[in-house]
């Protein structure tokens, strides 16, 4: 059981992921990842259905879409890393998050729901990346045309889930309070 102590560094993601890495503060990444299930949870767990349903603009995801993103881009990412930390060297194609969005269930789903399945996908994630070795944590393989490193992976996730969890701070709890108090 090891966590790994040492930010990636570029030439291990592809550029484009600095975005989400840049983001996570701390070294101790499986801390960070376990702590982010009650920040989340906290963030989302006193909003209503109908607030589930909040968009802030026109054609921009509901709050529970929002969280079935999270939830999908997390599986996904923790699969890459998987691959990747048992040695799979076959390349691993991208995705389109839209896609997933629109064909997901989110819209007709429960947020308190969804909430609970964030905390589980997690708390998955969270109990792979505690169990890995320092050697697993540097392995890298191919993902969406790109090399990737696992512990980059490691903090992609974090990194996405803080990036979206300030969006539903700031674009939807926030202007949802807004729109309540006038």
């Amino acid at each position: 059981m090891a966590t790994y102590l040492i930010t990636p560094q570029p030439g291990e993601y592809d550029p484009y992921y600095n975005r989400y890495i840049s983001l996570v503060s701390t070294t101790n990444i499986n801390q960070t990842l376990e702590r982010q299930i009650s920040d989340t949870r906290a963030l989302l767990s006193g909003l209503t259905e109908r607030e589930g349903d909040f968009c802030y603009a026109p054609n921009k995801w509901s709050t529970k879409q929002v969280l079935g993103h999270l939830i999908d881009s997390e599986r996904i990412f923790a699969y890459r890393a998987l691959r990747v930390a048992r040695g799979d060297r076959t390349p691993i194609e991208g995705f389109e998050q839209d896609d997933y969005v629109r064909n997901g269930p989110f819209v007709r789903s429960h947020l308190a729901d969804l909430i609970e399945e964030f905390s589980a996908v997690r708390q998955s994630t969270v109990y792979f990346f505690r169990d890995l070795d320092v050697e697993a944590w540097t392995r890298r393989g191919v993902a969406n045309n790109c090399e990737i490193s696992v512990r980059a992976l490691a903090y992609i996730v974090a990194g996405h889930e803080l990036h979206h969890r300030k969006i539903l701070a700031e674009r939807y709890v926030g202007m949802m309070g807004k729109t309540v108090n006038g």
